[in-house]
């Protein structure tokens, strides 16, 4: 049996090596195709994760997000435009066989050598003096009304992320601070226990402890959840997959002195500056433009020609020609003008209130740095170290029984509120940084 199966074998060892080469080839293929794929993953690994410092998410986001990057593409399309304004159009060009049976007395001819004449017309139109360089400058300002809006594209986005950046920073330093107190619950539960078995204290200061803890652990859950969801809005802003890691927040950036921080001197360099505003600008001195060069449609445009004649095989014929329309619609020109000025009025109108509207919100964001600043300096040089005594008086007064456990627990309390405010003080003067360096449209 073992010699009549021994040929059966080699065959289907034969056919099974015949079915697993191709197989294996398409293994190794796929493997070669995807060998850069999965390379740039390992690079991509490689990389330091952004978001242990503001500007490692700022210099992420400038050169990655679609929305920055579709707004330079349309004022380089703006510029590009600009370039091409005012330029005369085409030149037209026209050949007239004329008298192509030359009286009748041949058949129908398409040579310019057998007809009876051809005319050769070349011709250029011309807009009315000034209207070009009215059309040239329009643009002008157009395409530095999109380079404006580009700016005000990167000054929002840099905006929201510096506040999404110091909202983390809260959130994380919460974190940490929740932790500590469960903590510090955890040694203060151990102690009301000793003293409950001592017969020093109630059964119901442990229990109040473990209460405590009960609470921090679920403020740490809301903190988690409240963490997500704010990396998910900087990894959107980032053009990064929501779920994406992003390294803990390490610092914040200082905050800039007082005297820089004066009304009259940053109004000048919002004036200046403000995208907004820049691009309000340019809208209104292209409205300008497009008034003038409504006016200027009074006048007629002309088109002048040279035309040369050919008899047979030689030139012996010129001809000038000027042409010009005749602006006799004055109802729709009117209306023309009577548009171009509305248009100017708008563009007028809203320039003042956008100048309205960022001085109110600079006024507003300097106030608010302000207090930031203040509350958090009475946090750190009074309220906390006041806290921190009262608690330390309190936990050594309850360990000799002078105090109960409410009174030490009030005590936690107040420290763990003037570190929350504290915290919050300072991710709140970022956040009115970040609304001020947006309105200047450039950093402090």
């Amino acid at each position: 049996m073992s010699h009549f199966f021994a040929p059966a074998k080699g065959r289907i060892a034969s056919r099974f090596l015949a079915v697993r080469r191709p197989v294996l080839g398409m293994i190794a293929s796929l493997v070669a195709m995807s060998a850069p794929a999965i390379a740039q993953t390992v690079a991509q690994a490689g990389e330091p994760l952004p978001g242990n410092s503001v500007e490692s998410l700022l210099e992420y986001a400038k050169s990655r997000n679609p929305e920055l990057a579709s707004m330079h593409h349309e004022a380089d399309a703006a510029a590009d435009r600009a370039a091409s304004a005012g330029a005369l159009p085409d030149p037209k060009f026209r050949v007239e066989l004329q008298d192509i049976t030359k009286m009748g007395e041949q058949g129908p001819a398409l040579s310019p050598a057998r007809v009876g004449k051809t005319r050769y017309l070349l011709m250029q139109d011309l807009p009315w003096f000034g209207k070009r360089d009215l059309m040239r400058e329009a643009a002008q300002y157009e395409a530095e009304g999109a380079t404006g809006r580009a700016r005000g594209t990167w000054a929002d986005l840099s905006s929201r992320i510096k506040t999404g950046y110091a909202q983390l920073y809260y959130i994380d330093r919460n974190e940490k601070l929740t932790q500590e107190i469960l903590d510090l619950m955890t040694r203060l539960e151990k102690i009301a226990q000793v003293r409950y078995a001592g017969g020093l204290a109630a059964q119901s200061d442990a229990i109040r402890a473990q209460v405590e803890q009960t609470d921090m652990r679920n403020e740490l859950i809301a903190l988690e959840n409240e963490r997500r969801m704010t990396e998910a809005r900087l990894n959107m802003l980032l053009s990064r997959p929501a779920n994406a890691p992003l390294a803990r927040p390490e610092r914040l950036r200082t905050l800039p002195q007082p005297v820089r921080l004066d009304y009259a001197s940053l109004e000048d360099r919002v004036r200046g500056r403000n995208p907004q505003l820049f691009s309000d600008d340019a809208k209104l001195k292209a409205a300008e433009k497009n008034r003038d060069l409504a006016y200027k449609n009074r006048y007629p445009d002309f088109t002048v020609g040279i035309a040369p004649m050919q008899y047979g095989n030689a030139i012996k014929e010129w001809e000038l020609m000027v042409e010009f329309n005749i602006p006799i619609q004055q109802s729709s020109r009117r209306a023309q003008e009577r548009e171009a000025e509305a248009m100017l009025s708008a563009a007028r109108t809203r320039k003042e209130a956008t100048a309205n509207q960022v001085l109110s919100e600079l006024s507003e964001n300097l106030s608010g740095l302000d207090a930031a600043r203040r509350t958090e300096a009475t946090i750190s040089n009074s309220l906390l170290p006041q806290a921190e005594l009262t608690y330390k008086s309190a936990l050594a007064s309850y360990e000799n029984g002078k105090v109960d456990f409410a009174t030490l627990l009030d005590a936690q309390r107040q420290i763990r509120q003037a570190r929350q405010n504290q915290i919050k003080a300072q991710a709140e003067g970022q956040a009115r940084l970040a609304d001020i360096e947006r309105l200047l449209g450039e950093e402090l």
